[in-house]
């Protein structure tokens, strides 16, 4: 089974007029005002997962700062989770630091989403206030059981749209302080995985920690494949895409070129996330 841990879908009027969302949605505007920046629908996905051979997609929206637009977009996909129960895995999105958050994170779990994210903080990082605002709506996935998806990047680097304030110190406190929830840190974790290494501590707070691969073939040297392995474990990596940033096929001609096994693809492709999402 593969499964994309790592998608993203718009309800055609946002896709259609993103210039009337760019003027009140700074984060939107980083990353979508360029009419480059792409977006897709949920037929879109559907039709790029047969094409791709994908069997499901875990799929999300934006975290809007705006509660009626992150109501409507969670409502898209509620709507395409129920037109593909069988392919679509869909997951509640918001701003984490909106006074409904917790409420909405209710709501989108108690109507069948299966998980919360993308989450992000891009205007910050995960500063003492904000993981206090997101703590209800962990203790909600924590409850449900179910993972939660944060937006994390390498504090180093080049610049990019959507490069946040992150430190690698603030997603460990962020860890460290959510222990008992299931994380997955988007785009790697930022590398925080590199301190697995340590004699101390610090596989104990990351044991319920997950990172996938979204972007990867933007960011990282295909090296990262056998040493997140390595270090991480091989059970904690997901496949995710970042639809509709990057095509399937690149993913796997990377795992090839990494020399990963087969059954190591096999995990990462699909059968960890499986897991995680108790899918049988």
């Amino acid at each position: 089974m593969i499964i994309d841990f790592h998608t993203h879908i718009f309800p055609a009027d946002i896709r259609n007029n993103r210039q009337h969302y760019v003027e009140s949605e700074p984060a939107f505007k980083l990353l979508y005002s360029s009419p480059k920046a792409k977006m897709a629908g949920a037929q879109d996905l559907v039709n790029a997962m047969d094409d791709g051979g994908l069997d499901k997609a875990v799929v999300f929206g934006f975290p809007w700062q705006s509660a009626d637009i992150f109501q409507h977009h969670n409502d898209y996909v509620l709507e395409a989770v129920g037109r593909y129960p069988d392919r679509l895995i869909g997951f509640g999105c918001f701003d984490p630091l909106h006074s409904i958050a917790p409420q909405e994170a209710q709501r989108c779990l108690d109507s069948g989403l299966s998980g919360i994210g993308e989450l992000a903080f891009y205007q910050s990082g995960f500063d003492d206030d904000a993981l206090d605002r997101l703590e209800p709506t962990m203790r909600i996935c924590c409850a449900k059981d179910v993972p939660l998806m944060i937006h994390t990047n390498e504090p180093v680097g080049h610049v990019y749209p959507g490069k946040t304030p992150n430190t690698l110190a603030q997603i460990y406190h962020m860890a460290k302080k959510f222990g008992e929830n299931k994380i997955v840190l988007a785009h790697w974790g930022g590398g925080i995985f590199f301190y697995h290494l340590l004699k101390k501590e610090v596989r104990a707070v990351l044991k319920n920690v997950y990172y996938d691969t979204a972007a990867s073939p933007f960011l990282y040297d295909i090296r990262i494949y056998p040493l997140a392995i390595r270090l991480a474990g091989l059970e904690k990596i997901l496949f995710g895409s970042d639809y509709p940033l990057i095509p399937t096929a690149r993913y796997r001609k990377e795992f090839d070129q990494a020399g990963l096994t087969q059954h190591e693809i096999n995990s990462i492709s699909g059968l960890n996330a499986a897991r995680l999402l108790n899918i049988q």
